[in-house]
């Protein structure tokens, strides 16, 4: 079997489901094979998307958390105390596009990147331009 043979699906999720749907992958034994955000200018929604990977079946699966842009302060739960990994792609999302992520460990606090810009990533929210 190799990779293009494993499914591939990408799932729509809360962000409240999140930590649960990584629990599960976790005890189901896939791994966080990557996890990014991006800023979907035409629907003003900023995305956060965690994969996972079984790497006997190559099937993967991508959580999509869709926040809305009045929802854009939403707190999402890291997942970095089931993958510990996971805390350097959350910091990078809260660092440059301005994901409300709480609890990450280890949490650089916005000091990942050198940047001067912050959430250089995003638009400023409407009632601040």
């Amino acid at each position: 079997m190799n990779a293009t043979e494993g499914k591939n699906e990408i799932i729509t999720i809360t962000a409240a489901e999140l930590p649960i749907r990584a629990m599960e992958m976790k005890e189901k034994g896939l791994r966080l094979s990557q996890a990014c955000a991006a800023w979907v200018k035409k629907e003003s929604k900023l995305e956060l998307l965690y994969s996972f990977v079984d790497d006997t079946t190559y099937d993967a699966f991508t959580y999509r958390v869709s926040l809305e842009e009045a929802e854009r302060d939403s707190e999402v739960a890291s997942i970095s105390g089931i993958f510990p990994y996971a805390a350097f792609y959350e910091n990078e999302m809260r660092e440059l596009f301005g994901a409300n992520i709480k609890v990450i460990d280890p949490d650089f606090h916005n000091k990942l990147y050198r940047i001067k810009e912050e959430t250089p990533f995003v638009p400023k929210k409407k009632e601040e331009a």
